[in-house]
């Protein structure tokens, strides 16, 4: 799991960067403030990274996805990116978890065929 989800936070990283580019184009708001922001969000989609493995990793990352999506009240475009981005995060918490699961039933299943016949582990 910690593989794809990673992949997609990565991908958000520039997502982010790009926005913020765009952002400062579009509106009237402060270059600080939105690099304030989006350096914010693209620090904790690299720090994210590093805690899929840990209590409240996932969690944080849907808290992510939801900031990329509402970040479309600025950037229009980010509704669209903001929710592909989510359904990404969505297939890579999902199938990372079965593929997490296949690779522990398979190493079980060698750990089991390595023991010896008729001796007791």
């Amino acid at each position: 799991m910690r593989t794809l989800c990673a992949s997609t936070l990565i991908g958000e990283f520039f997502v982010i960067g790009f926005a913020g580019l765009v952002a400062m184009q579009m509106t009237e708001l402060p270059p600080a403030t939105i690099w304030l922001v989006s350096g914010i969000a693209m620090l904790l989609s690299l720090v994210l990274c590093g805690m899929l493995t840990r209590p409240g990793g996932v969690q944080l990352g849907w808290a992510l996805q939801a900031a990329l999506i509402a970040s479309g009240f600025v950037v229009p475009t980010m509704f669209f990116l903001g929710a592909v981005f989510a359904a990404l995060w969505w297939a890579s918490v999902h199938f990372g978890r079965k593929i997490d699961e296949a690779k522990a039933r398979w190493a079980a299943q060698s750990e089991a065929a390595d023991e010896p016949a008729g001796k007791p582990a």
